[in-house]
């Protein structure tokens, strides 16, 4: 069987010689007989490599899994990346799965365990298929209601289907079959330790000049540098500005032309090893948006760069003040006043 690094990559010269798109059917099954255990598609994993679309669809929701190069993108995202653990997780599941049982042909009983049509009203069923270049197709099933096991150490189970039979299965493994497009999003976008932000120069619109900088120690806190003149900061508003990166993720995503909002100005900031992001922040209503741009001769910077371009992000927009902070954002907050005392009541 293909290990999981094949189904990375997905390519290779071995599976150009299978060249017809057939549904794979299980070991003996032609034969009438079926062995309990068996495979439900044997020789899957070599013909993986020709899959260049996955079609996963439930009564409401719909992905498509479009395949490019050696990664997978989200047609109903605008075609952003997707997770390849989980694609890989998805592909590996199918290409385990084992038929243990034989279950209802009844079409009336089919809603029972959650294999009817997937495009019924009400319908719990996920339709998945594999599907290569000219849209033949690789693999095709419906998947139905998860098997409860008590015991300990048991596989998992789950009632599966093949679309053109009335019959059922009990099938053990695992398949993802999320039709839910932003379950295949990778939202993790930049997880940079804080101690590795040297400086940040900020040119917010309609405000003065602002930088803020660590001096000599690899440890030293950030400190505003421009304005030069002392300032009384706030401690938790700076070290906010250093985590700007710090495990950062974000909410949504669109093309980068397709950004509402008005621009707020731009930060620049400068990591160690030669890394700068210029960070654009957006805002529309109560709504953040930022367009981020990789500058340095490092892998790392390259990597950032490609994952970046031509997307903008919706971040929380309590980010703002973490990307693009006014000086009155990293200044102590006034005290409260103290309330007027109320007039004493006039004697009775």
């Amino acid at each position: 069987m293909m290990g999981r690094r094949g189904l990375l990559l997905l390519g290779g010269a071995a599976v150009a010689t299978f060249a017809g798109a057939y549904l794979l059917k299980p070991q003996n099954e032609s034969e009438g007989v079926f062995v309990p255990g068996t495979l439900a598609f044997p020789g899957l994993a070599a013909r993986l490599g020709t899959a260049m679309r996955i079609e996963i669809t439930r009564h409401g929701q719909a992905v498509t899994l479009m395949r490019d190069g050696d990664a997978w993108r989200i047609e109903q995202m605008a075609g952003y990346p997707a997770r390849g653990e989980r694609i890989r997780e998805m592909l590996t599941g199918l290409t385990e799965l084992r038929l243990v049982e034989e279950r209802t042909s009844d079409p009336a009983r089919h809603a029972d365990i959650g294999v009817d049509d997937p495009a019924r009203e009400g319908s719990t069923a996920a339709r998945l298929r594999v599907l290569d270049g000219q849209s033949g197709v690789i693999a095709e099933l419906i998947l139905g209601r998860r098997r409860v096991r008590t015991q300990g150490n048991v596989p998992e189970a789950i009632y599966v289907r093949r679309p053109d039979e009335q019959r059922s299965w009990l099938a053990e493994g695992r398949v993802l079959a999320d039709a839910d497009p932003s379950l295949w999003i990778n939202r993790d976008m930049a997880s940079l330790a804080p101690e590795r932000l040297r400086r940040i120069d900020i040119a917010r619109s309609g405000e003065p000049a602002l930088a803020l900088a660590r001096a000599g120690e690899v440890d030293a806190p950030l400190e505003v540098v421009v304005p030069a003149e002392p300032l009384v900061t706030d401690r938790g508003a700076l070290d906010e500005v250093g985590r700007a990166f710090d495990m950062l993720t974000f909410v949504e995503v669109r093309h980068e032309a397709d950004t509402p909002g008005e621009a707020l100005g731009q930060s620049r900031f400068h990591y160690t090893d030669g890394l700068t992001i210029t960070a654009t922040p957006l805002r529309d209503g109560q709504v953040l948006w930022v367009k981020l741009r990789a500058e340095g001769d490092s892998d790392e910077a390259r990597a950032f760069q490609a994952r970046w371009d031509g997307w903008a992000y919706q971040l929380g927009i309590w980010k703002e003040k973490a990307l693009i902070p006014r000086l009155a954002d990293l200044l102590p907050a006034a005290p409260a006043a103290e309330p007027e005392p109320e007039p004493a009541a006039p004697p009775q």
